[in-house]
C-alpha cells in the first residue's frame, strides 16, 4: 500500500508506539514502530505524546476583542444578568476593531494550541441582521484547509423579544448556518413553548442540528432543560441536540440532577460546560454515569461576558478537572475525553480520533501521558491537520487559502 507520508515513532496514551501513515488527508495505517518507512515522505515525532486534535465546542468568534486593544470589564449593575450583558457587548462592539480582523485573531490563537474542530455561535437577531454572520463565513472560507467550524445562528437578542428573528433564522440556515440555537427561553423570552415552537421549527425544516444557551439556575433551569429534551424525542432528534452552559444543573439537588440526568440520557441531549469561575455548573461524573454526553468549549475570550481565555482546550480541560476536584488519572482522563472524543460525538464528527479511516488531525504533546498533560499543560506543541502541518508552538505555520 502507498502511503503519502509517514509519521515515524508516534507515542499514544497507554504508552503504544506506532508510525501513522497517511493517505490523501486520513490515517491509512497504524505501523508497528519498528516497521521499515520508505517510499514515502517521512516526519520524525521523536516519541512525544500524540493526541487527536482538540474540538472547540462553544466559542463565539463574533464577539472576542483578542488582539484588539484592552477593554476594561464592566460588571453588571445587580447580579448577573443576561440583558445587561448584552447591552454591554452593544457598546463594545460598536468601538471595537473590524469582525473579520477580530475572528481571525481568535482562530489564530485557537488552532496554535491544538484545535482542529470547532462550533461557534453567531448573532443572528433583529439587533444585528444577518451581517455578523455574513462576516464569519467568509472568515470561515478562509480558513476552511486550517480547521473544520461549525456556526450556530444564535439568537443573542432573543428570539420573541427581538422584531424579525425567526426569519432570520430560518435565512441563516440557508446562508450557510449549520444549527440553530436559543437563549433562555423563559427569563429571556418569557415564553418557553413559542421560543422552542420557532427553534424546533427552524431545525425540523432545514434537517440541521441545535445548540441553545440555557442559563437559568435552578428548578426553571431544570424545568426548561426537560422542555427542550421531551422536544427533543417527540422530534425524534436524539443526539441532535445540545444545551450550552445549563447552569440549572449545578444548583438543584442531587435526586433532582440525577432525574434531570436520565431524561437527559434517553433524549440524547448533551450538556456544553466550560465550568466557568463563580458559577454553578453541571456536575460531570453524575451526567456522564447517567449516559448523557458531556463536552466544553472556551466560549468568550475577552469579550464583554469576562476579560479571560487563551484559547487553549488542553487548559479547558484542566479548569474541568480542577472545578471539579478530578485528581486520579481516571478522572483527569475524564476532562480530557471532554474536549476531544465527547466533543466530536456531541458535535457528530465523522472520522475523528486515532484510527484507520480518521482524518489526520493530531497534536504532539511533551508529556508522559493524558493525566499529566492536563495537569502540565505542556507548550511546546505541533498541530496537523489531514496530515500537514498547520501550527507549531503557538504560531501558524501554514498559511490559510
Amino acid at each position: 500500500m502507498a502511503f503519502d507520508k509517514i509519521f515515524l515513532n508516534a507515542r499514544f496514551d497507554g504508552g503504544a508506539q506506532h508510525h501513522i501513515a497517511v493517505r490523501d488527508g486520513r490515517i491509512a495505517a497504524l505501523l508497528p514502530a519498528d516497521a521499515p518507512a520508505s517510499g514515502a515522505e517521512t516526519v520524525d515525532l521523536g516519541n512525544t505524546l500524540v493526541v487527536p486534535g482538540f474540538v472547540e465546542g462553544h466559542i463565539h468568534l463574533d464577539t472576542s476583542f483578542y488582539g484588539d486593544a484592552w477593554r476594561p470589564h464592566k460588571p453588571c449593575t445587580d447580579g448577573f444578568n443576561v440583558h445587561e450583558r448584552v447591552a454591554f457587548q452593544a457598546e463594545n462592539m460598536a468601538e471595537a476593531a473590524p469582525m473579520d480582523v477580530r475572528a481571525r485573531n481568535q482562530l489564530d490563537l485557537c488552532i496554535g494550541h491544538g484545535s482542529t474542530q470547532m462550533r461557534s455561535h453567531v448573532m443572528v437577531d433583529g439587533s444585528v441582521g444577518l451581517k455578523s454572520l455574513e462576516t464569519i463565513l467568509r472568515v470561515r472560507e478562509e480558513y476552511k484547509s486550517l480547521i473544520d467550524i461549525q456556526l450556530v445562528a444564535f439568537p443573542q437578542s432573543g428570539i420573541l423579544a427581538s422584531p424579525g428573528t425567526p426569519q432570520l433564522l430560518d435565512e441563516a440556515i440557508g446562508l450557510g448556518a449549520n444549527l440553530v440555537g436559543g437563549l433562555d427561553p423563559a427569563s429571556f423570552d418569557r415564553d418557553v413553548e413559542k421560543h422552542l415552537d420557532v427553534v424546533f421549527g427552524v431545525a425540523g425544516k432545514h434537517g440541521v442540528d441545535v445548540d441553545i444557551h440555557l442559563h437559568d439556575m435552578g428548578t426553571l433551569g431544570a424545568f426548561e432543560i426537560e422542555q427542550i429534551a421531551a422536544r427533543t424525542r417527540a422530534l425524534g432528534m436524539e443526539g441532535h441536540v445540545a444545551i450550552s452552559h445549563a447552569y440549572g444543573l449545578g444548583d438543584i439537588t442531587v435526586d433532582q440532577l440525577k432525574s434531570v440526568a436520565d431524561i437527559l440520557a434517553r433524549s440524547g441531549v448533551a450538556i456544553m460546560t466550560n465550568a466557568p469561575g463563580a458559577r454553578a455548573f453541571p456536575p460531570i461524573l453524575i451526567l456522564r454515569n447517567a449516559g448523557v454526553t458531556v463536552f466544553s468549549g472556551n466560549d468568550n475570550i475577552r469579550d464583554s461576558w469576562w476579560p479571560y481565555g487563551d484559547g487553549d482546550m488542553l487548559r479547558r480541560a484542566t479548569t474541568l478537572g480542577y472545578r471539579s476536584g478530578f485528581n486520579i488519572d481516571e478522572e483527569l482522563r475524564v476532562a480530557f475525553d471532554m474536549v476531544t472524543a465527547s466533543g466530536a460525538k456531541a458535535l457528530r464528527l465523522e472520522g475523528y480520533g486515532l484510527r484507520i479511516g480518521a482524518t489526520a488531525d493530531f497534536v504532539t504533546l511533551n508529556a508522559e501521558h493524558v493525566p499529566e498533560a492536563v495537569v502540565a499543560v505542556p507548550q511546546a506543541r505541533a498541530v496537523y491537520k489531514a496530515g500537514m502541518l498547520v501550527a507549531r508552538d503557538g504560531k501558524i505555520v501554514r498559511k490559510q487559502r
